[in-house]
């Protein structure tokens, strides 16, 4: 691709880029930095795309400075978070090495009608994420968004850290891969974290500006991502096409996509210039995410999975599920939990306020009515949110063909309790049934028990395991079943679980052993029972 893209930042030279970085890592511009300065409260509020309490606090704040980086600091929050013009001046100390002439000529800055006011271009904020040995910090550029500026969203709008991004980056079951693909980059958020434990890289989009941030991004951390700036393309490969194109005939081990999944009105006349190409792929209702996961197979390499985001229309009468396995290839396994279902009228405000669009008020009403009319023409009363989680299967893994509502909180990340389940569920299909007879199984450390009894009853009547982490689900358990989850404590076998309870409950039959068996096998997919 280009490496220079008219509004876009600028990456060919290195050595600013690097004396960016410097300048940014003595800053303390890093996400605890920035929350110290602003104070909790004003911190959250700014994750809710909300700057006037970050505005009182800098005020307050500038009033008792503990010292000159403080208030060299606040100065760069106001002008990269805030959107606010920012006197030359008082950005000059916090760049030392770049100078604000480099924040002109990366394209991060431009002057704000007086020679010495300069207004950031960009949104550029730190980026923080602890993989257990220690935290990795970044720094992301993003276009600026509706509340940092003014008017409605330019349509080829590259979008920064969102809401959608950050769940698939925390619901990603991540393990070590040869090869990746990041379809839809778009600020390359995926990519960092992919690079964390993928060889290669492929990243695509169809935006050549947002392929300029990826890239801008890409090197300004490349320390970081163990990246060697003169040879990009030995560790990411970055690619200008829709959706599958650029990477015809490749086959990955591991595809993450949060793909321009969001169901738009089509406009007669409309041209991709129309459309905001963060989340609009020009396509009717959900076609984007039914053709998407109906070519997945064509490029995943065997046991290669590929996980993602979309929304999917549910007809009137119908489940939610019949339409989503009707696009999943027979040769992959799928798995897909729906987060929120919600009506034509939630979906069609969601998404104008998404792009700012209440800000005319005719326009507004318009495209309202546009989006009910659409999902009425195909008899739609509901349009689903959700993950998605595919697998091309090698011989002896488990096959998976899971559909399933959670709408409560999960623990985040979710990622490595979904990799847990897979491996779970991969040691039973390798063990058989005889080989879990002879299982030694005890209850993970999450889950507790309820009973619940009518007043003076002799027995419970309710019994249930509930998850504290992970997926955080509930079983109501039958006798038998509380009976064997009791007896789960590492000493006995599983085999010899079941065979003492049959005992105990005048069941030693053939039919018994096998249902309780099949329902052991899934409280041990779920989680509520892991290996001694």
């Amino acid at each position: 691709m280009e490496t220079s893209t008219v509004d876009a930042p600028q990456s060919e030279d290195l050595n600013l880029l690097r004396g960016l970085a410097a300048d940014l890592a003595a800053l303390g511009y890093t996400v605890d930095g920035v929350a110290d300065l602003l104070g909790p409260a004003a911190h959250a509020a700014l994750a809710r795309d909300q700057i006037v309490p970050a505005l009182v606090a800098l005020e307050r704040r500038g009033r008792g400075a503990r010292d000159a980086q403080e208030g060299t600091l606040a100065a760069v929050v106001r002008f990269f978070l805030l959107g606010q013009d920012v006197p030359a001046e008082e950005l000059e100390p916090a760049f030392p090495t770049a100078r604000t002439g480099g924040l002109l000529a990366l394209g991060l800055a431009e002057e704000a009608g007086e020679s010495s006011l300069l207004r950031a271009s960009v949104d550029l904020r730190p980026y923080a994420w602890d993989e257990g040995e220690g935290e990795v910090r970044l720094w992301v550029a993003s276009d600026l968004a509706a509340h940092q500026r003014a008017g409605v969203l330019r349509k080829d709008h590259v979008l920064g850290i969102g809401h959608a991004s950050a769940t698939l980056i925390q619901s990603t079951a991540r393990r070590p891969v040869e090869s990746a693909l990041d379809l839809g980059t778009g600020c390359g958020i995926q990519t960092f974290h992919l690079l964390r434990h993928a060889r290669r890289v492929v990243a695509t989009d169809i935006s050549e500006r947002a392929l300029a941030f990826t890239r801008f991004n890409l090197l300004l951390n490349a320390e970081t991502l163990a990246i060697a700036p003169e040879h990009l393309e030995e560790r990411v490969e970055l690619r200008l096409g829709s959706l599958l194109e650029p990477v015809a005939g490749e086959r990955f081990d591991m595809v993450v996509s949060n793909p321009p999944f969001v169901i738009t009105p089509r406009v007669e006349g409309e041209t991709a210039q129309d459309q905001f190409t963060y989340r609009d792929a020009g396509l009717p209702g959900d076609q984007l995410v039914a053709g998407l996961v109906s070519s997945l197979g064509d490029v995943l390499t065997e046991g290669g999975t590929a996980q993602m985001l979309g929304n999917w229309e549910v007809r009137e009468g119908s489940r939610w599920q019949e339409r989503i396995r009707s696009w999943v290839p027979k040769e992959l396994d799928a798995w897909i939990v729906q987060r929120e279902l919600v009506g034509p009228e939630q979906y069609a405000e969601t998404w104008l306020q998404d792009a700012s669009e209440q800000r005319d008020a005719d326009s507004y009403a318009r495209s309202y009515a546009a989006y009910l009319d659409d999902f009425a023409l195909r008899n739609t009363s509901g349009i689903g949110f959700g993950m998605l989680w595919f697998r091309r299967p090698s011989p002896g893994q488990a096959r998976f063909d899971r559909y399933e509502e959670l709408g409560h909180p999960l623990e985040q990340p979710i990622g490595p309790h979904w990799q847990a389940a897979v491996e779970r569920a991969d040691w039973l299909e390798e063990i058989g049934e005889a080989g879990l007879e002879g299982a030694h199984l005890v209850v993970a450390d999450d889950v507790t028990e309820e009973r619940h009894q009518r007043p003076g009853a002799e027995h419970p009547g309710v019994i249930l395991l509930r998850q504290g982490a992970g997926f955080r689900r509930t079983s109501l358990l039958s006798t038998e079943q509380a009976g064997f989850v009791s007896a789960c404590d590492g000493e006995l076998a599983a085999g010899q679980i079941v065979g003492a309870l049959g005992a105990l409950l005048g069941r030693d039959d053939e039919e018994f052993r096998r249902n309780l068996v099949r329902e052991v096998k899934e409280l041990i997919l779920d989680g509520f029972l892991v290996k001694a």
